[in-house]
């Protein structure tokens, strides 16, 4: 039995499905990562690296932290691959109960997924940190230098900044759903950066699947593992 047909009869076996993603969900859609080898962070930039996101960079430098978000966190026109469009089908068959996301690019639920919690935020979701109104993405990245509010405030994106707590919300939520799984699927994900790592040793169920380019510290834990792309493997799945 190869790995793919072993994936699919755990699939088969499992009726409360976790999957949790990283970068590498998102890349086969053309969005850059951060720290493969030609992510973002192999890049040269005014500031370091991490700096460009940060909260710091937000408050003390907008017109920076703006010129880099609206050059680079610009996904609006990238579509869901085929990873995005296997997990919609495995939802609407009953098996997927939740997706958890590090990624703030919005494809999941563009695939049309509905229970996906965000723990980086989304660019999608925008607001004026005096008012509080609501924007959509259209309003920052196609406005000059920092964008602003009708009343004049400056428009913050709902997503994680370096130096900002996790949302409370789909924090708990994700915890929730792992804790009740059967199958637990991490993807695309490196597992070096929290609260990926914690969410592993959280699961308590029957199968453990991780697949990823590059090896993972957890890579023990899981019943399957596969290195390879992501596509390489949904894209064999019925």
């Amino acid at each position: 039995m190869n790995d793919i047909e072993k994936l699919e009869k755990m699939i088969d076996e499992s009726n409360y499905i976790v999957f949790f993603g990283g970068a590498g969900v998102s890349t086969e859609s053309g969005i850059k990562d951060f720290r493969s080898e030609d992510g973002l962070y192999k890049m040269k930039f005014k500031y370091p690296d991490e700096e460009m996101l940060s909260s710091r960079m937000f408050y003390k430098h907008p017109d920076d932290f703006y010129d880099f978000y609206k050059t680079y966190m610009n996904s609006l026109n990238a579509l869901p691959n085929i990873t995005h469009k296997y997990l919609k089908k495995l939802e609407d068959e009953g098996k997927l109960k939740a997706i958890i996301t590090q990624n703030i690019d919005g494809l999941h639920q563009k695939a049309g997924s509905k229970n996906v919690y965000e723990l980086h935020g989304s660019i999608l979701k925008n607001k004026c940190l005096e008012c509080g109104k609501k924007y959509d993405a259209l309003k920052i990245f196609n406005s000059d230098g920092i964008p602003r509010c009708t009343c004049g405030g400056i428009i913050k994106p709902e997503v994680v900044l370096y130096g900002e707590m996790l949302p409370e919300y789909d924090v708990m939520a994700s915890n929730i759903a792992i804790s009740k799984a059967d199958m637990l699927i991490v993807a695309g994900t490196s597992l070096t950066v929290q609260p990926a790592a914690s969410y592993v040793s959280l699961f308590k169920g029957k199968y453990l699947v991780i697949i990823n380019m590059e090896e993972t510290p957890y890579d023990y834990l899981g019943n399957l593992v596969i290195h390879d792309k992501l596509k390489n493997v949904f894209s064999k799945l019925k």
